[in-house]
């Protein structure tokens, strides 16, 4: 006997990759709104933030602010292109969620607590951007043919 691939396992690994897309493209798209904020909350108040005594990584507050501005823009730009299954945007989205986890790491002193929901909150993005196989999401968003 032959092992046969059923349509029905191709649909549910259709779905998942599917889910886990735009699972990522939410997330994506949250974790870009929320940086553009925390920037534009370094470029206005800086006494928001903690002020830490020699930090290594210390730099000017309105320069980080400008960092998570810029990284946010281009995070909502990156998870736009992935609710249309992109390889382009599957790619950019790991490096920018990457970019996001070094940039919130380096900001840990002066924002604990949020870097380390935006570290693991581009953890996650990571993860489902790198699960998906591009077989599997290239069509993700087409409908599955009917049986009639």
């Amino acid at each position: 006997m032959t092992a046969t691939h059923t349509p029905r396992a191709h649909t549910a690994r259709r779905q998942w990759a599917t889910g886990l897309t735009v699972f990522a493209a939410v997330m994506l798209m949250i974790a870009g709104l929320l940086d553009i904020f925390r920037g534009i909350m370094g470029i206005a108040e800086d006494d928001v933030f903690v002020a830490t005594r020699n930090y290594v990584f210390e730099f000017d507050l309105t320069g980080w602010g400008w960092i998570h501005v810029i990284l946010g823009a281009v995070a909502v730009i990156v998870s736009l292109g992935l609710f249309q299954a992109a390889m382009w945007a599957r790619v950019i989205g790991v490096g920018i969620a990457g970019l996001i986890i070094i940039a919130n790491f380096l900001d840990l002193p002066y924002y604990p607590v949020w870097s380390i929901v935006m570290i693991a909150m581009s953890g996650f993005i990571i993860w489902a951007l790198c699960v998906a196989r591009q077989d599997v999401t290239a069509d993700s968003f087409e409908q599955p043919p009917r049986n009639v």
